[in-house]
């Protein structure tokens, strides 16, 4: 008996049903990954760090994308600029992934030398007629939000940027995020796709039963419920919500904080975020197991603890600020069933640990919970290999923005001719 034909990716997207998961083949299959890689993380925005990562003049992070290799630099007149991480004589990579500090941008192969601006200053053995004007190294459009780098490796880059960058610019204003250092960082390679990290991020129907830490500080409501038969408590715990959120948004409304939400998420938008002011539960000051400031020494001119979570999600990142500290997440996909995310606490570039943070308060609510995330994005995609899985249905009320993000998904797929 002949065996059935492979679907095409086309059809794997086209069969998807509205309201259920992917097919597992779009988690699983090499092809799917090499081509969600370049739509997804060449032709689209992409976080790939923040201006801490390159504090100084000097100072250089490479980030390794596929194939790809991208240089942020600060340049001497503190400009952040990002360049291809390929020398213009025969390609060799100019630095390693990770950072570090240097004078000028020198080819450990054949030491052509590149200037912070990408020029190339210095050859051997070219001769005189060797044009160095141009051999400038590659250029690569870049956006700084906030204290957000974004990067586009298209040279025909989403022009939807602008509205990420027009709406978050006034959110993250009052915290003074280019002011501020990296306190801690960590990596995770979480034996899962990408879309299920991501999948995984955007809803919190998992989160009562699996995230303890997280939970301290954020309000369930907030995430979605179904409204139908709750008990006389949960309709209680509702209304106290309802309350609560009311007068903390009228607080910092009065204060000249954005607090709605705004989300640029349709199929036919490029750039994919969404972001609002989310109320702090407990004590309501940050996102740590006490629910109270973890750093005392708090972010920007506020004084004032009380500011909730301004949380943001693209479609390969996630960030949350408070009043003392943000938490800034983003992902790289390596392969079809390994992707690496990596977070980075910051706060106020003046703010000494010991003194005005202990380390461990900081971090050990996302430490957790980005732990327990990657055990639960590889029994996921574990279970999306099985020749027993199906497409389930998704919950209307917590799992919505999963839906939405499969339809921009077939959606931008679709642009590209796949």
């Amino acid at each position: 008996m002949p065996s059935t034909p492979e679907k095409t990716h086309s059809e794997l997207i086209r069969g998807r049903q509205p309201g259920r998961s992917m097919a597992g083949e779009l988690f699983g299959r090499q092809d799917v990954f090499e081509t969600d890689v370049d739509v997804f993380f060449n032709k689209h925005w992409i976080l790939v760090g923040v201006t801490a990562d390159v504090p100084e003049p000097g100072d250089v992070s490479t980030v390794d994308l596929g194939k790809a290799s991208i240089l942020v630099v600060r340049d001497d007149d503190d400009n952040i600029r990002a360049f291809r991480n390929v020398c213009r004589h025969r390609g060799a990579r100019l630095k390693e992934a990770g950072k570090s500090t240097v004078g000028m941008l020198v080819c450990p192969y054949h030491q052509w030398t590149y200037d912070f601006d990408g020029s190339l200053r210095h050859t051997t053995h070219m001769g005189p007629d060797f044009n160095h004007s141009c051999k400038s190294l590659r250029p690569v459009q870049l956006r700084v939000i906030g204290a957000l780098i974004f990067v586009c490796l298209s040279d025909e880059a989403p022009q939807d940027i602008a509205v990420l960058e027009e709406t978050m610019s006034p959110r993250f204003a009052p915290y003074h995020l280019q002011n501020t250092k990296i306190a801690h960082e960590s990596e995770i390679i979480e034996n899962g796709n990408w879309k299920l990290v991501i999948e995984n991020n955007r809803e919190c129907y998992h989160c009562g039963g699996t995230h303890p830490e997280l939970t301290a500080s954020f309000l369930p409501e907030d995430f979605g419920f179904c409204p139908d038969g709750l008990s006389e408590e949960s309709q209680r715990a509702l209304d106290d919500y309802y309350s609560r959120t009311a007068a903390a948004v009228a607080s910092w409304e009065q204060d000249g904080l954005i607090c709605d939400a705004f989300e640029h998420l349709s199929p036919d938008v490029m750039t994919n975020f969404r972001t609002q002011r989310l109320v702090i539960a407990g004590h309501g000051e940050s996102q740590t197991m006490d629910t109270k400031v973890a750093c005392t020494r708090l972010l920007g001119d506020s004084r004032r603890r009380d500011l909730g979570d301004t949380h943001l999600w693209t479609h390969n990142s996630w960030t949350h600020v408070m009043s003392d500290h943000a938490v800034v997440s983003y992902i790289i996909p390596l392969a079809p069933d390994k992707t690496l995310v990596r977070t980075k606490w910051l706060v106020h570039a003046d703010a000494v640990e010991g003194v005005d943070y202990k380390l461990s308060d900081l971090t050990e609510v996302w430490l957790a919970t980005n732990a327990q995330d990657a055990n639960l994005v590889s029994i996921s995609h574990r279970g999306t290999q099985d020749p027993g899985y199906t497409p389930g249905p998704y919950s209307p009320f917590t799992e919505s923005y999963i839906d939405g993000f499969a339809q921009w998904y077939s959606a931008r797929l679709a642009a590209h001719g796949i």
